[in-house]
């Protein structure tokens, strides 16, 4: 009965915390509420006996990824003011893919509860001497090999794109010129002066 209670808690916050994270008008509320979201995605885990999935959804995307947007959505100078002025325009196409995805959604299950899609194979059960991060990592590392591999490239594409787009050249900034800092000689840099008592140092 506790296990249910659980779920069914979780699984509420977890829906309530995706809606408040689109629906927020302030970036940095949404970022928390996503935090949130995560933390109870992780309960869920735990509750299906996947503590391994659990730990890593706290520690690389709560500890990590969200962290990383909370920062810089704050130090980013960015105005969201002038973003969401002509976001009323695409309300229609969005509540029409969002209406698509929905169908898609209940047909599925619909199907799945025909018996059109259940082929009377269940996923294996692993072996009771081989802990589940064990066989998730056989798993992950045999079969989906080339499927990992290229949900990195995927993952590196974006960073790279992200720095490419956030990145903007400011007239108020010197930049910093490395090879003359190489090339510099400690004599050019150090300059040793004696100034008489009560006056400052000439710059």
């Amino acid at each position: 009965m506790i296990q249910v209670f659980v779920f069914y808690l979780f699984a509420i916050l977890v829906v309530a915390s995706g809606v408040m994270t689109i629906g927020s008008r302030n970036p940095v509320h949404s970022v928390l509420w996503l935090i949130l979201a995560f933390f109870n995605a992780a309960g869920l885990f735990l509750l299906i006996g996947a503590e391994f999935l659990a730990f890593l959804l706290v520690i690389v995307y709560v500890g990590a990824v969200a962290v990383l947007f909370l920062f810089v959505v704050m130090m980013l100078d960015v105005d969201f003011a002038e973003l969401r002025a002509g976001i009323a325009r695409y309300w229609p196409l969005g509540f029409g893919l969002a209406g698509i995805l929905l169908a898609e959604i209940v047909l599925a299950v619909l199907a799945w509860n025909a018996g059109g899609l259940d082929t009377g194979r269940r996923p294996a059960e692993a072996a009771a001497e081989v802990s589940n991060i064990e066989a998730l990592g056989q798993l992950l590392y045999t079969r989906y090999l080339f499927i990992f591999e290229a949900a990195g490239i995927v993952l590196l594409v974006a960073m790279v794109g992200a720095i490419v787009l956030t990145r903007r050249r400011r007239s108020d900034v010197r930049p910093q010129n490395v090879s003359s800092q190489v090339r510099r000689r400690p004599g050019e840099a150090i300059r040793n002066v004696q100034p008489p008592v009560g006056q400052g140092v000439e710059l």
